[in-house]
């Protein structure tokens, strides 16, 4: 019996996780000639061995194989569970198998064995069934529909302000199914990161649908932006090209709110331990929902409200001003009239929402030729407003009057315009025009409020 000592350099980066089994096993079978060394370094190995030899898929495939394929590694072997995950980096020839055995056989006798076909992974994406949610289902509210078209058409963060039953939550939840379908490459970047997470339920397909987190407001710091001696994407990086719901946004603790100010502003979010610093992407459209006071009913035509002015204001001051001025759409929700209520009409559905709200992003891009880096409008910095989002006088007298009445930052009134930019990309209409600031300012509640 010979002893074995093992060498993983280098050696002040961290190794975790039952990623290493495979190769570590394949070193052993080519340190003690059962296998032909030369050809190890042609190959990526990557995988858990079990005691009895069989191959168990590990977690994070999909971004690893990625990044060998950035290198110019041109194959990989993986468990078999893992092949279909492996095989959605094209250019990349993947071998799966079951067992150990099979691996040290393929070793020696490379001919034999063939690289996985699978189907066409972008035909498999253009047949994933959308959302079950219609927006059709929501009666009245034509003031917060609009604001949720607004929303996805630009890839702005929203918050509804009414008061219970109002149906903030429901509208919330229909965001995802008017944002336009994710593309091939999106749909790669949000399927590595529920890799990264262990969160595929089927290893191997494509997340195709828009991300829907909804973390609850008991959340912890750590669980919203990630974290983890080993950091782990949390809750805003799984929300990636989605939409991250925060329900009651009043009921969060202010400490846990102000860590989604950063993400918000760089669409990313660094997690830092001491020996090392990991970047996960965080370009989500924030939703949120609120009640305008702690009983709920402050505004309401029917129910009375039983705050005072001094509970009010500690409520709102939950919420810091730098974290509302990213807030772009702040929109009041009122209660149904009752022949709201009792009506059968239906209004628009998802598909047709969606399709304005595609011709609106398709606008967007053709601007953005210039900036391969901007996929919205939310996007844009100040250098693309002045470009991009130029006043005639008219305008500019409108939006000085509401910075000075409003009390606005410089952030929110560049919020307003990116909204306005919106809204003109919406009625097809090259340069701004009064009108479409007059709306966009208008999606200012909270700030007419306090």
């Amino acid at each position: 019996m010979r002893k074995i000592v093992i060498n993983l350099t280098p050696a002040d980066l961290r190794k975790e996780g039952p990623c290493f089994d495979l190769p570590i096993s394949v070193g052993i079978l080519a340190a003690s000639e059962q296998v032909k060394a030369d050809l190890l370094e042609d190959y990526l190995f990557l995988g858990e061995v079990s005691l009895d030899g069989s191959l168990r898929a590990v977690a994070g495939v999909l971004p690893i194989a990625a990044a060998a394929q950035k290198m110019g590694i041109t194959s990989i072997v993986v468990p078999a569970d893992n092949a279909q995950e492996a095989s959605l980096v094209q250019g990349l020839a993947v071998y799966a198998f079951k067992n150990l055995s099979d691996v040290a056989d393929f070793l020696n006798n490379p001919g034999r064995y063939n690289p996985v076909q699978l189907d066409s992974t972008e035909k498999s994406l253009h047949t994933t069934s959308l959302q079950s949610v219609d927006l059709q289902d929501v009666k009245g509210q034509a003031h917060a529909r609009r604001a949720l078209e607004i929303a996805a058409a630009g890839g702005h963060n929203l918050v509804f302000v009414g008061p219970p039953g109002s149906g903030k939550t429901m509208l919330a939840r229909r965001l995802p199914g008017i944002l336009p379908v994710l593309s091939f490459s999106e749909a790669l970047e949000v399927t590595r990161i529920h890799s990264v997470a262990g969160l595929l339920k089927n290893r191997g397909s494509l997340v195709c649908d828009r991300p829907f987190r909804s973390p609850h407001h008991s959340a912890s710091g750590p669980s919203l932006v990630g974290g983890g001696s080993f950091p782990r994407p949390g809750e805003i990086s799984l929300a990636h090209l989605g939409v991250l719901f925060l329900d009651e946004l009043t009921e969060f603790k202010r400490d846990v709110l102000e860590f989604l100010r950063q993400p918000l502003e760089d669409g990313f979010v660094t997690i830092s331990r001491t020996r090392q610093s990991v970047m996960f992407p965080a370009q989500f459209t924030l939703v949120a929902s609120t009640n305008p006071c702690p009983c709920g009913y402050y505004g309401d035509t029917i129910a009375q409200c039983t705050c005072s002015p001094r509970q009010r204001e500690q409520y709102w001051a939950k919420l810091s001003g730098p974290l509302m001025d990213r807030i772009d759409l702040q929109v009041a929700v009122n209660r149904l009239k009752p022949e709201e209520i009792t009506q059968h009409s239906t209004g628009e559905s998802s598909a047709t929402v969606r399709e304005r709200v595609q011709k609106a992003r398709d606008r967007a891009c053709e601007r953005f030729q210039s900036e391969p880096n901007l996929r919205c409008n939310a996007q844009m910095q100040s250098r693309h407003l002045r470009k991009w989002c130029k006043l005639d006088d008219a305008s500019k007298t409108l939006l000085e009057g509401a910075i000075k009445k409003l009390g606005l930052s410089a952030r929110a009134s560049d919020r307003i315009l990116k909204v306005a930019r919106t809204i003109a990309d919406l009625a097809g209409d090259e340069n701004l025009q009064v009108h479409h600031l007059a709306e966009a300012i208008q999606y200012r509640t909270i700030d007419r409020m306090q």
